[in-house]
């Protein structure tokens, strides 16, 4: 959901300045964009690290095999400690940011676009704190956004492995979990590979403009801030496209609910019997990654009349 947000409202406004050289809602897009693109990362790095944290509990858990499903308050306090979390930690990132205009020498018209440079206007504790944040944000961006998540994920699949190679040793558990726990674990490695592949550009670009910005143009620059929005868009895009892919069961009841819209005009026998075929599969490939408690067999009913 929060890559569908970046790709809504950030992408529009990066393509808009691109082209006509103005920045959409001026001073306000400036502060929310950069804002809303660390609180990404940032989104993106703890769901990462609570998934291991989840496998790592899914391969050291006595009772693996039965485990009962999460409550939906416990995901949505989860989910909440996430985002408000990384919103957090990228509140300086709208007090850092500012529009400023520039005339081109060529065209001599006068463009807009978004410096990193602190308001003298805020106070004397804020405006510090801020200087502190910029003159830092380079390795805060290496060490929490791309090292935390890949070291994390990395140790958690080192543990998980060994511990599951042990188990397959004495032959603890059932093919079909065992199938279910690589799938995931391929599923979290894949989101890694991905973040990963597209946040080294820019760490490497902090890094080379952190030292030699003095001897860069301004131009420069610019296409480099460019191609790490690129990397940063072509991340979110890609991510729920592998996710669906990878993980079976969220696919296969996307798909279903595609094909719910798409056959809702006309329904007929056929299509009500593929959907509950789709849906009789749908129930038992998620029952095989949520491990679902088996109900009991309704009572028999008594036969006879009331006579």
């Amino acid at each position: 959901f929060w890559d569908f947000l970046i790709l809504f409202f950030c992408l529009p406004v990066v393509i808009f300045n691109e082209i006509t050289k103005k920045r959409l809602l001026g001073d306000v897009s400036c502060r929310i964009v950069p804002f809303m693109e660390v609180s990404s990362l940032g989104v993106t790095t703890f769901s990462l690290c609570a998934l291991g944290i989840d496998r790592f509990h899914a391969a050291t858990s006595p009772q693996a095999s039965a485990r009962p499903i999460e409550q939906c308050q416990s995901i949505i306090a989860k989910l909440a400690v996430i985002w408000v979390g990384s919103m957090t930690l990228s509140v300086p990132e709208i007090l850092l940011w500012q529009l400023a205009q520039d005339t081109s020498p060529v065209s001599g018209m006068v463009t807009e676009y978004c410096t990193m440079k602190p308001s003298s206007n805020l106070p004397e504790s804020v405006y510090s704190l801020v200087l502190t944040y910029q003159n830092a944000r380079m390795w805060w961006y290496f060490g929490c956004y791309f090292c935390l998540p890949i070291l994390f994920t990395v140790s958690c699949q080192l543990v998980t492995r060994r511990i599951s190679s042990t188990e397959k040793k004495t032959e603890c558990r059932g093919t079909k979990h065992s199938q279910c726990e690589s799938h995931l674990n391929c599923t979290i490695i894949g989101l890694t590979i991905i973040y990963g592949l597209c946040t080294t550009p820019e760490n490497v670009c902090n890094i080379v403009v952190a030292y030699m910005s003095p001897d860069m143009s301004k131009q420069t620059l610019d296409l480099l801030n460019l191609i790490n929005q690129f990397f940063l868009f072509f991340k979110c895009s890609v991510t729920p496209v592998l996710l669906l892919c990878l993980c079976r069961p969220l696919g296969q009841a996307f798909m279903d609910c595609c094909c719910c819209c798409c056959e809702g005009c006309g329904p007929d026998t056929a299509s009500s019997e593929g959907s509950a075929d789709s849906k009789l599969k749908t129930e038992m490939s998620s029952s095989i990654f949520f491990d679902k408690p088996r109900e009991s067999p309704p009572p028999l009913l008594a036969l006879g009349t009331p006579c």
